[in-house]
């Protein structure tokens, strides 16, 4: 399976039958790797309500018929608007034609805002484990370290994980590394940082925090793929 990091939180995953786009930030992402057009998704996973994560789900959903994943609210919000959406909540698995999905706790908020400037709630955010090819992917979203990540790690053997790391509005460089102790996967790719001015994580201090823990650090630009 090819994994693609896109810029931001967004992920491109490339299995034998299928492709998975998460939190699809592509326009007016100034750190985007791809337009919003070039990709063809079979199915979307949208780990919170928050622009720089729902990004271009709803405009690629309706051009490619891809069902969007998510928890409940935000599923359902969705679907209102015309996108073919599969809605879950946290701690239960769903069965899918690639393999399965299940959304685990995160640490953080989940809305929009309308017109007038006022939230919409959207519901709890989330991570999302995604078992497909056999291989389990873990993207955090946008989270703060929480010591329940163990129970995580101990749940399914992680093949490759996606933590934030920028600091200011998720977890930073040490305790993402503290992250990596608690899931220990064989890969963990940092995400969420550099795309504006407050995301100021380094990524080259959270793959020294992170030496000794078990996981292989891979810095990926956007665009860069790595391969489990």
């Amino acid at each position: 399976m090819k994994a693609t990091f896109l810029g931001h939180a967004a992920v491109y995953l490339e299995a034998s039958n299928t492709k998975i786009l998460i939190d699809p930030f592509l326009t007016g992402n100034p750190k985007a790797a791809a337009k919003a057009e070039e990709l063809e998704p079979d199915f979307i996973v949208l780990t919170h309500g928050h622009g720089d994560h729902i990004g271009d789900a709803l405009p690629i959903a309706k051009r490619t018929g891809a069902t969007i994943i998510s928890t409940y609210e935000l599923a359902c919000w969705l679907g209102d608007q015309g996108a073919k959406s599969s809605p879950q909540n946290h701690g239960g698995w769903c069965k899918y034609p690639f393999g399965a999905v299940k959304f685990t706790q995160a640490i953080h908020s989940s809305s929009v805002t309308d017109e007038n400037g006022r939230p919409i709630y959207l519901g709890n955010p989330a991570g999302a484990i995604i078992v497909v090819d056999q291989k389990v992917v873990f993207h955090a979203g946008d989270t703060a370290l929480f010591s329940d990540m163990k129970l995580i790690g101990d749940d399914v053997a992680i093949d490759l994980a996606f933590l934030p790391i920028g600091e200011h509005f998720v977890m930073g460089p040490k305790d993402a590394a503290k992250a990596v102790e608690f899931l220990h996967p064989k890969v963990v790719v940092p995400i969420h940082y550099a795309t504006f001015p407050p995301l100021v994580g380094d990524p080259k201090e959270f793959a020294r925090l992170s030496e000794g823990k078990g996981a292989r650090v891979v810095i990926l630009q956007p665009g860069e793929s790595v391969d489990i």
